[in-house]
């Protein structure tokens, strides 16, 4: 139950991020960060998942992460590239970036099923804080056009993360 309760506290700082996003305006820039951020705390614990834990299913998940996340960060800095936007750190960014280092700390003390289940836990929670966040502050905040569509691009396999997450969160058991 601890290992739980720790990702229940990380998800409850990014959402508490994702609120004060949402009672601050942010602009293209602090978006930019943020996504860009999200992305590469998740993939971060991918790599951690993809080379520790202990099932094969979590495994494979970890490398997907990888894998999407490395993907959207490549369009968002593409994107901001073409922009001339340079992604601004703000209160968000850097919650999450925080939120992501306590994790992978507390996953690097954990072996075999707790590494799974802990790691699953955070990835059911994180994904929908990072719903949250793209739904309620990101999109409605994104002014520039192309910036939104990324945003609305990208938040079905967010979507389906989130799902994948929970399939594996059941089988796992607790």
């Amino acid at each position: 139950m601890k290992v739980f309760g720790s990702s229940v506290f990380v998800a409850a700082a990014l959402l508490a991020s994702a609120a004060f996003a949402s009672s601050q305006a942010v602009n293209d820039a602090q978006i930019a960060s943020i996504v860009v951020t999200a992305n590469q705390v998740d993939i971060d614990a991918g790599k951690l998942a993809s080379a520790k834990a202990q099932s094969a299913e979590v495994k494979a998940f970890g490398r997907q992460m990888v894998t999407d996340h490395s993907g959207v960060n490549t369009q968002a800095t593409e994107l901001v590239t073409k922009l001339k936007v340079t992604p601004e750190d703000n209160p968000t960014s850097q919650n999450l970036k925080a939120g992501g280092d306590e994790n992978l700390s507390k996953l690097r003390s954990l072996k075999g099923a707790a590494f799974d289940r802990a790691y699953i836990d955070h990835e059911v929670a994180y994904h929908q804080a990072v719903l949250d966040a793209v739904d309620k502050t990101l999109i409605p905040n994104a002014k520039n056009e192309e910036l939104k569509a990324l945003l609305v691009k990208v938040r079905p396999a967010f979507v389906a993360h989130l799902e994948h997450a929970k399939q594996i969160q059941a089988s796992l058991g607790k």
